[in-house]
């Protein structure tokens, strides 16, 4: 750990945290502190079995649901896919009004993960949203009228897309971006400050040093440009974007982000091995009056694992070895929950919440991971715990200030990861994943049919080690006590591929609110997690609830729907979104509610009739390659959120060149990849997604008929 103090002056802070008291729910995570608590307890363990459907709003879309609600007053707001925002009645559902940013379809490309959107945020009859191609909005609360419109991306022709919350400080508007995946490290992470008032840039920080040769401006830039080492490659800007875990201090008067992995993934080629490329994967403060360093605190130096640092954070005073502590709280996505002092980034634990093979603790003096062979995949594929997903992600904690405990869903999975260049397969570039690549283990797991793709990998035998009788994949609530450093409690939620449970709400009745991949929202006593009430929704919940009052009724609600991290994979069977149409919408409950109305069953596309072609095998081979380089991160075969393209009508195959190499279906969110793919690329992915719906129709005419693949 290094730590950069700039001119902090330490202030005298009150002893009471200021959680949530009131009626409303006016920030994202409930109060400025990031809690995701309620001191509401007019729901609890003696009523809590009636609660049931109060009203719903279909928000029309299948794309994925990550934003939790605020409600001012008596109207709900909240944001969408593309940031799309909604203003309704927070007693009936009835909308108010809802604001269309008019994002460019093609933006869609650029999202790593779904085009989703974390919330919104509001001050004074305004509320504030980041579309997905990095401009804010500042919209009237009453009328839905955009009062300003800021571009916060500094090069538009860069796959930067913005899908984070935006943050409040004081006086300004505060926004970071992602694309640290993509662009083979073109991108350079910052974070920019807008007037509240106006939307003119205030400041704008970044989180790595420009490329050599270019000008250093600030101190930051200089102690980081270091790290990079002597050698670093000036064809790269480096990564660590901020695309979630912003966070404010007003009794610092300090933003707090978290950032990305450096880019490209693997060490060895961004230059020095040994390099620790600050500041990527780290916890940095800044000023946000002038957006200068503080602080900062370095998770995983030289990151080449995908452990971004951008988890949402929650501030909170609690008492460590007899002192009370104004700390900042993350389960970061490399497997260890931090604890820092917020005013002077002091680390003052790092533990282990899920199983980890990749460090083997971290040294509080140093602040630095012991890290182990197990972790470097340069020559060989290793097995590496926690996954690219992230032993916790983006779904927020909560912290109860009665139970003095903070609720993470986690994710125990493993990642075989491994250098595309050398191990042998037929690819040698992933989009979102570089040179290198990431495969999670899951029940669709096999290595002997990716072998001509990806090169030899670990058998799914070999993969258990010392974790036999354990499921590869599986999502575990848990209960950590940031003082005691350890679980008090845990309840498996899911055993199955990927699918994300959801964010945590606790309220002052002593409960635990947490949706399910399933469809199930899952109420349990905070204390003890003794499972409460479970009500089936019939869809997918990643995101987190929300509680508030109105006309002296608790009400909790929840945005709902499939998507995400999950774009890229086949709905799983286990989802709500596998057997239910995935029809996104915000669902509310009350006291004394009735039974939720489900989606449609979903009913699978059937092959239409594949088009003939003469296609050679090496071509079909040829299409498969490029399908998984430049197709697979958005598009699979199965049920899923974007279209299953092994099942192309006439149409679209009549239309296949227009869409992939001039952008005929732009609008509609299918970019043009003529920037990437060749003519003949382009007709080799054809012919493999023909070959594709050939054997889906044999299949589909003869059932069961031996020699039909």
């Amino acid at each position: 750990m290094r730590v950069f103090l700039g001119a902090l002056a330490l202030g005298i802070f009150c002893a009471a945290a200021a959680y949530a008291a009131d009626t409303e729910w006016r920030f994202g995570g409930g109060d400025a502190q990031g809690t995701y608590y309620s001191s509401l307890k007019h729901i609890d363990a003696s009523n809590v079995d009636r609660l049931g459907f109060a009203w719903d709003y279909d928000m029309h879309t299948g794309r994925g649901q990550e934003a939790t609600p605020l409600v001012i007053g008596s109207v709900m707001y909240t944001s969408g896919i593309w940031g799309l925002v909604y203003a309704l009645d927070a007693k009936t559902g009835k909308e108010i009004w809802h604001y269309d940013p008019l994002v460019p379809g093609d933006r869609g490309r650029y999202a790593c993960c779904d085009i989703v959107n974390r919330g919104v945020a509001y001050r004074e009859n305004v509320v504030f949203v980041a579309s997905l191609d990095g401009r804010v909005h500042a919209i009237d609360a009453k009328t839905g009228k955009a009062r300003w419109i800021a571009e916060t991306i500094t090069d538009t022709k860069q796959p930067y897309t913005s899908t984070g919350a935006v943050l409040l400080t004081k006086d300004s508007v505060v926004i970071g971006n992602s694309g640290a995946d993509l662009g083979d490290g073109t991108l350079r992470g910052y974070i920019s400050a807008l007037d509240i008032k106006t939307g003119a840039l205030k400041w704008r920080a970044y989180t790595v040093p420009p490329p050599p040769g270019e000008k250093i401006d600030n101190p930051a830039m200089a102690l980081a440009a270091k790290s990079w080492g002597a050698d670093r490659s000036g064809k790269i800007q480096g990564g660590g974007t901020v695309w979630d875990g912003l966070s404010y201090d007003p009794q610092t008067d300090l933003v707090f982000m978290g950032t990305a992995n450096a880019a490209p993934y693997l060490k060895s080629q961004r230059g020095d091995p040994q390099a620790d490329d600050l500041f990527s994967a780290s916890i940095v403060a800044v000023h946000a009056a002038t957006g200068g360093l503080a602080w900062y605190y370095q998770e995983t130096p030289g990151d080449q694992w995908d452990y971004d640092a951008v988890q949402k954070f929650i501030l909170a005073d609690i008492t460590i070895g007899g002192v009370p502590r104004h700390v900042l709280m993350q389960a970061s996505k490399n497997g260890f929950f931090y604890v820092l002092d917020r005013a002077t980034g002091e680390l003052l634990a790092a533990d282990t919440f899920s199983y980890v093979n990749w460090a083997t603790g971290v040294d509080l003096k140093t602040g630095r991971p012991h890290i182990t062979q197990t972790a470097d995949y340069a020559h060989k594929p290793k097995n590496i715990y926690p996954s690219w997903a992230g032993a916790h992600t983006w779904n927020p904690m909560s912290y109860d200030p009665d139970t003095k405990l903070v609720y993470i869903p986690s994710i125990d999975a493993p990642n075989v990861m491994f250098n595309m260049t050398v191990n042998g397969g037929s690819v040698r570039h992933l989009e979102g994943f570089f040179t290198s690549d990431g495969l999670i283990p899951d029940d669709t797991y096999d290595a002997a049919a990716t072998q001509r793709i990806f090169g030899p990998l670990p058998a799914t035998a070999s993969l258990q080690g010392e974790r036999k009788g354990r499921k590869l994949v599986s999502e575990i609530l848990k209960a950590w006590d940031p003082v005691k450093r350890r679980v008090i409690w845990q309840r498996t939620t899911s055993e199955t591929n990927r699918g994300y449970d959801g964010g945590v709400l606790t309220t002052g009745g002593n409960l635990l609110f947490q949706g399910r991949g399933n469809g199930e929202l899952w109420v349990y006593a905070a204390d003890t997690g003794k499972p409460l009430k479970v009500i089936q929704t019939g869809s997918h919940i990643m995101a987190a609830p929300m509680t508030y009052v109105i006309d002296g009724v608790q009400y909790v609600a929840v945005q709902c729907g499939y998507g995400g991290s999950g774009i890229g994979y086949p709905i799983p069977p286990s989802s709500a979104a596998y057997r239910y149409e995935n029809e996104n919408r915000i669902l509310v409950f009350k006291l004394g509610g009735g039974a939720v109305p489900r989606p449609p069953i979903r009913s699978p596309d059937p092959y239409p009739p594949p088009p003939d072609t003469h296609a050679t095998l090496a071509e079909i081979n040829h299409g498969e390659d490029k399908f998984v380089e430049q197709c697979s991160r958005c598009h699979v075969f199965g049920p899923n959120i974007t279209p299953d393209l092994s099942k192309l009508t006439p149409e679209l195959h009549a239309m296949f060149k227009d869409i992939v190499l001039h952008g005929a279906l732009a609008p509609m969110g299918m970019a043009n990849f003529s920037d990437v793919l060749t003519e003949a690329d382009a007709d080799a992915i054809h012919a493999y997604l023909i070959d594709q719906q050939r054997q889906g129709y044999e299949k589909q005419l003869h059932p069961g008929k031996p020699g039909v693949k």
